[in-house]
């Protein structure tokens, strides 16, 4: 005699749902509020803790210390990638977000350079490699739980509420900097003002980790679990040699894009166009509200249409406009500014709508959290982490504001290439 198992009652599905998405959603959140406090308050930073008498060399000093984080996000898409793929996805998550806190808390209590000198720096930078590492693992673990979760059909809309918890926490991370610089005095910020945010954020890490204490997760495959020495990293790479190079390659523009529109530039305003930093913040503030509300109306876009003509559109625009929206952004005109900058941010929005499904379905799920997290983090350490100095060094050397456009349109047209060469992976099953 055969059971049916219960079917779920409707308001027991939406809170299923409501949950997955709060989930994934809510460690990003700090993850990437923290990383956005560093780059707001990078110039004090870099005066605190590499001082020189040339501010722009602190600067650039700080701004290594932002891409020491990154390096070390590799190693964290290995770590956290193997425990998704052979232990599960909701181990990764609730490591990752503990991870994160600590390193937060002792970041808003170190001694500066004025107190125990060079020690300062160094430990600057180790905890900014270890919350790289925390990083890492993050966000490729949810989206990937994300769109696992998803209803057919939604999947990019599911799995864009990582990004959206990435721009809310990098948004919240500008608006609590636009507040603080508000709010205090030059003599202040220097003195304790600056460490606010960064003990603020260890409030976002208890939250998140009791709402993902209690959340389902994705059963491993059996035939892998009981492989004892099965590599999920090693077969993916046997296997999927040329999908981690297209993601890789995807994920290029992405990190260059954001971390130079929304990191580098709020700074850029300040240093070449003459903004004060509390206009800075506002301007990147409302840019990355407008992003956050893009970014899901993209998505469904991507659901609808296909993943491809959101990404190529995406890479296209930040290929011919780059030049021209920072034209815009170079005047000491506030809607001008902030219309280029709301103009970057429409074309990240589709190409940050349509990623994280593309990634996970370009991977059986075995191997899809190390694959997915190696592809992403791999481009992150490399382009996205050193964009921001990169950025501060192509000004500084050429004495152009605008030379940064055309790091921006190149490194968007090898996107773009490398887009036209991927499959449409809108129907592809997750189960295969």
């Amino acid at each position: 005699m055969s059971t049916v198992a219960p079917r779920m009652k409707p308001e027991e599905t939406d809170t299923k749902k409501i949950r997955v998405l709060a989930a994934g959603f809510i460690g990003n959140i700090l993850e990437w509020y923290d990383f956005a406090v560093y780059g707001f308050f990078a110039p004090t930073i870099g005066k605190l803790f590499f001082p020189s008498e040339d501010p722009r060399v602190s600067l650039i000093a700080a701004f290594g210390a932002f891409a020491a984080g990154f390096l070390m996000r590799p190693v964290g898409a290995v770590l956290f990638g193997h425990i998704g793929d052979r232990i599960g996805r909701k181990k990764a998550l609730t490591l990752s977000v503990l991870m994160m806190a600590i390193p937060t808390m002792l970041v808003g209590i170190l001694p500066t350079h004025a107190q125990i000198g060079m020690y300062a720096a160094i430990m600057m930078v180790l905890l900014r490699m270890i919350q790289g590492i925390s990083v890492g693992g993050e966000y490729t673990s949810s989206f990937v739980f994300l769109v696992e979760h998803a209803p057919a059909g939604r999947r990019a809309f599911f799995g864009s509420w990582s990004m959206i918890g990435a721009t809310c926490g990098i948004l919240l991370g500008s608006a609590v900097g636009a507040l603080i610089n508000t709010f205090t005095t030059n003599e202040q910020l220097m003195d304790w003002g600056w460490r606010i945010p960064f003990l603020a954020g260890v409030l976002v890490a208890f939250v998140g980790y009791f709402i993902r204490h209690g959340i389902p997760d994705q059963p491993i495959a059996e035939e892998l679990s009981e492989q004892e020495a099965y590599s999920p990293l090693k077969q993916a790479w046997a296997s999927y040699k040329t999908e981690l190079l297209q993601s890789a390659g995807l994920n290029m523009m992405n990190a260059v894009t954001f971390y130079t529109v929304f990191i580098y530039l709020s700074t850029w305003l300040v240093e070449e166009v003459g903004e004060t930093r509390a206009e800075a913040l506002d301007i990147n503030t409302i840019s990355m509200a407008a992003l956050t509300v893009m970014v899901p109306f993209a998505a469904m876009l991507a659901d609808k249409y296909g993943r491809k003509p959101l990404l190529l559109f995406g890479a296209a625009g930040v290929t011919l406009f780059s030049y021209p929206l920072l034209w815009l952004m170079h005047h000491q005109h506030y809607q001008m500014i902030l219309a280029g900058q709301i103009g970057f941010a429409v074309l990240v929005a589709c190409f940050a709508g349509a990623i994280p499904a593309t990634i996970t379905e370009l991977f059986k799920r075995g191997v899809r959290v190390s694959a997915a997290s190696v592809s992403y983090n791999i481009p992150f350490a490399i382009f996205g982490g050193t964009a921001p100095m990169v950025a501060a060094w192509l000004v500084h050397s050429t004495g152009n504001p605008l030379s940064i456009a055309w790091y921006l349109s190149g490194i968007a047209a090898i996107s773009f290439c490398i887009t036209l060469t991927i499959k449409e992976t809108r129907h592809n099953s997750l189960e295969e």
